[in-house]
C-alpha cells in the first residue's frame, strides 16, 4: 500500500521545525522547543498498536540506546495506550508523544493522513533535528507499511551529537 497523501506539506531538511505540542504517558503537556539543545529524532507513526508501528518502536530503541539523542514517538494514540505498549515492550530508549490533543503533528507539520482508510491518522515519517531546531533528515517511506531506514536516521542524528 503505497503511502496516502497528508493534508499538507510535510517540513524537509533545513526548514526550522514548526511548534509541536504532545502529551506524554502521564497525560502532561510537553513541546518541542523544550528539547531545544538536544538532537531530536521525531518519529510519526500511524498507531502503536499496528504490527509495522510496534516494530518500528521496538527497533528505534534498540538502536536508540546509548544514542545520545532524544527519540520521541509520536501518533494519535491516547497516551495511557502508549504507556501500556512501552511497559509491555521494555520500551525504555525512546520517549512516546501522543497528538491527540492539540493535533500539532497531524496539522502543523501536515502529518495527518487525507483520504482513505486511514484518514486522520499520521503517516509514517522520521525527521532528524538539530540542537538549534532545524530539520537536518527527512524520510516519508514509499508505503505506509515500510519501516524506515534506521540506520539512516540514526546516522544523521549521531552526526548532530
Amino acid at each position: 500500500m503505497p503511502q496516502p497523501r497528508t493534508i499538507g506539506t510535510l517540513p524537509g531538511v533545513g526548514a526550522t521545525a514548526p511548534q509541536l505540542r504532545f502529551v506524554k504517558q502521564d497525560r502532561s503537556n510537553a513541546d518541542l522547543a523544550s528539547l531545544k539543545g538536544h538532537v531530536v529524532v521525531l518519529v510519526s507513526v500511524p498507531s502503536l498498536d499496528t504490527s509495522v508501528c510496534a516494530t518500528e518502536t521496538r527497533m528505534f530503541n534498540q538502536k536508540a540506546a546509548g544514542l545520545g539523542a532524544h527519540v520521541l514517538v509520536m501518533s494519535m494514540d491516547l497516551p495511557f495506550a502508549m504507556k501500556r505498549f512501552c511497559e509491555t515492550e521494555g520500551i525504555a530508549n525512546v520517549h512516546t508523544g501522543s497528538d491527540f490533543r492539540y493535533r500539532d503533528l497531524s496539522t502543523g507539520w501536515g502529518a495527518a493522513i487525507a483520504e482513505g482508510p486511514m484518514e486522520g491518522i499520521t503517516c509514517r515519517a522520521v525527521w532528524v533535528i538539530d540542537k538549534e531546531g532545524v530539520i537536518r533528515y527527512f524520510e516519508l517511506t514509499p508505503e505506509l507499511g515500510s519501516e524506515p531506514d534506521y540506520d539512516a536516521a540514526l546516522n544523521a542524528a549521531k552526526a548532530l551529537l
